[in-house]
């Protein structure tokens, strides 16, 4: 058994000693213990949903910093043109890199979806050898 089936968000012997241990080291670690059993398995499309909003909101903050921000000048012309094409070098690389994150992104999208299909056909490959020769009922499936 691994370590995330362990700890996973259920009634199980290992989270309900962490939650005693917790309530008698510090009260709070208990509740915390607590509420992950409960809710646990609410808080990964949560995490999911917020990372997502929270990225989101930063990415149009970052394409709307130059838009509404009013110029700053120094009064040194060269130095506010130097600047200004720093800034807009910056915003063009963070622009490259978003695009990149999204591309890779849709790649582990696509490389996990094949993986999970060749599992799912390495499955019924398996489930279909495992058949009687006469038709008869399906034999139990053991993972290798």
């Amino acid at each position: 058994m691994n370590q995330s089936a362990l700890l996973r968000p259920d009634w199980t012997p290992a989270t309900v000693a962490l939650m005693v241990l917790g309530f008698v080291v510090f009260w709070p670690l208990g509740l915390a213990m607590l509420a992950y059993i409960i809710f646990g398995e609410r808080l990964r499309g949560f995490k999911r949903e917020a990372n997502k909003a929270t990225d989101g909101f930063f990415a149009g903050c970052r394409r709307s910093h130059g838009r509404y921000r009013p110029h700053f000048s120094t009064g040194n012309v060269a130095f506010d043109d130097w600047r200004k094409a720093e800034l807009d070098r910056l915003e063009e690389e963070r622009r490259k890199l978003d695009e990149m994150r999204e591309e890779f992104d849709t790649y582990m999208r696509e490389l996990r979806r094949a993986k999970d299909q060749e599992e799912f056909d390495r499955f019924m490959r398996d489930r279909k050898n495992t058949k009687r020769h006469d038709n008869g009922p399906v034999a139990e499936f053991q993972a290798p």
